[in-house]
């Protein structure tokens, strides 16, 4: 039996379809609150067969406080793909980023059994990469430097990432994986599935990131658990793309004129006003110091270990973007 944490997520849910393909016993974790019927709906993007697969879903609630409900979840399961988390880069969210993220999965490792889970992969995130290789990129080495500002979200990725470690060394075998942004289908509401949403704005950063397709980073996964591979991270990412650049594209398809780049002399005010005002006005603490150097700067990062190791080829992001575009379209007129 396989288990899936944040099963109802963008990613975890294609993680769970990928394995039924393939035969595989599945096991979801949700909360009480979750949206079933957008998952279900949303398997409809990636297979003919979506009510079949889904169907086969062991769904399970559970609550990462409680340890009897964390160890019914593990009862005859072998291998965990942990892909719960809330992500945010609001200051506001704190509290709640150490608990849903450091905290869960903290507990989750105390409540596994090692002699009886063999396998366990955590999804963490290029945003705890720090500090560059002499070709000026970010790779695996590229490891977090306390002595830097970060958001809290990323500060929760690594002491999760902390934690994974600790369990490897303890008996665990385990493997990390650092997705950059999943540009994905279905979950439109939340954490990536905002995506589209938030690009058809008029104004965006001059900066870029790096993307990956959710399609990939589900079978990434997947190939480096079967292949055993352990006591390592592998960066996720297809390319590193300008914001502009996505909507741009974005907005042509909503008929829109192409997006205006906020300048980073008005970016630079921003945190000012955010450490001033932000105690009135919460929206303003977005504009703190370390998520404005985050939109200003190129990302530079380095996907050469994980296509080397897998020999693993990534679909373009231009193909990306029109896959998952034209089911948000679709979507909307539903």
């Amino acid at each position: 039996m396989i288990l899936i944490t944040g099963a109802t997520g963008i990613l975890g849910r294609v993680i769970a379809l990928e394995l039924l393909k393939k035969g595989k016993k599945v096991r979801a974790t949700k909360r009480k609150s979750s949206n079933l019927k957008d998952v279900s709906e949303s398997y409809r993007f990636y297979t003919e067969r979506p009510d079949f697969y889904f169907d086969q879903i062991e769904w399970m609630d559970v609550d990462f406080e409680d340890l009897d409900s964390l160890q019914n979840v593990l009862k005859d399961v072998d291998e965990v793909y942990h892909c719960a988390a809330k992500v945010s880069f609001d200051p506001k969210d704190e509290k709640s980023l150490y608990k849903n993220n450091s905290e869960a999965t903290e507990k989750l490792l105390f409540a596994i059994d090692p002699l009886k889970v063999k396998k366990f992969l955590f999804v963490s995130s290029i945003a705890v990469l720090d500090g560059f290789n002499e070709k000026g990129e970010m790779d695996e080495n590229s490891d977090f430097n306390e002595k830097l500002h970060h958001s809290d979200y990323a500060i929760s990725k690594y002491v999760s990432e902390m934690e994974v470690w600790r369990a490897q060394y303890e008996g665990l075998n385990t493997v990390i994986i650092n997705p950059g942004l999943i540009i994905g289908s279905g979950n439109w509401n939340h954490s990536s599935g905002k995506l589209f949403k938030e690009l058809s704005n008029r104004f965006t950063f001059p900066g870029s990131t790096a993307y990956v397709d959710v399609r990939d980073v589900a079978k990434v996964a997947i190939e480096l658990m079967e292949k055993s591979i352990f006591g390592q991270r592998f960066i996720v990412t297809s390319e590193n793309v300008k914001y502009k650049t996505i909507s741009d594209k974005v907005r042509k398809v909503f008929g829109k004129s192409p997006v205006k780049i906020i300048s980073n002399s008005i970016l630079d005010l921003l945190p000012f006003f955010s450490m001033i005002f932000g105690w009135f006005i919460p929206i303003l603490k977005l504009g703190n110091k370390t998520n404005v150097e985050t939109v200003k700067s190129d990302s530079k990062i380095t996907n050469k270990k994980i296509r080397e190791t897998l020999g693993y080829e990534f679909i373009p992001i231009d193909e990306s973007v029109d896959f998952h575009l034209k089911n948000y379209t679709e979507s909307l007129k539903s």
